[in-house]
């Protein structure tokens, strides 16, 4: 949704220039986490609830997470509870990830096989995709028995389809037209 992603950018990009004075990566963990309680129904309807006090959902928010929360971050989200901006967590630590990401000249690959691949298998792939996008690429893998065979990769909005679903469909395709 664009204009959530507008109302999110100034946040996260506040949030990142704080976090790069700071332990990056311990950043990164903790902007992961918070997306993910913040992104949680109960938590959507506890924070949306008229009743409670902004230092009450901020200090239940902080309560969920697990990672040690620097007072920055705390800040944060107090800032974002009093705004009612808290829903925006999970789009902030989207664009977040993004700006890491740009900063180090990596990128995400999600590789969706259609099998279980070993560590040496995926450690194989992404050193040949990482050779052919020229950058560093942080893997995610999930299967999906559905392709059939081989994988379907997307780095950023460049996929690769090498699934035996997709070289069907082109069959397919090409036999009805």
């Amino acid at each position: 949704m664009a204009e959530l992603a507008t109302i999110a950018r100034p946040y996260a990009e506040a949030l990142f220039r704080v976090a790069k004075s700071g332990n990056i990566a311990a950043w990164s963990d903790l902007v992961s986490e918070m997306a993910a309680v913040a992104a949680l129904p109960d938590v959507k309807t506890f924070a949306s609830n008229p009743k409670l006090s902004d230092s009450q959902i901020v200090d239940t928010f902080l309560s969920l997470l697990k990672s040690t929360v620097f007072p920055e971050a705390k800040n944060f989200v107090q800032m974002l509870v009093e705004n009612g901006r808290l829903t925006l967590l999970p789009e902030i630590g989207t664009q977040f990830h993004a700006l890491k990401n740009s900063a180090e000249g990596a990128a995400d690959a999600e590789i969706t096989s259609a099998f279980e691949m070993t560590p040496a298998q995926v450690q194989e792939l992404v050193a040949t995709l990482e050779r052919k996008f020229g950058r560093k690429l942080n893997p995610s893998v999930k299967v999906d028995n559905s392709l059939i065979g081989g994988v379907r990769i997307a780095v950023g909005d460049e996929v690769l389809d090498t699934s035996v679903r997709a070289k069907l469909q082109k069959m397919y395709t090409a036999l009805v037209a």
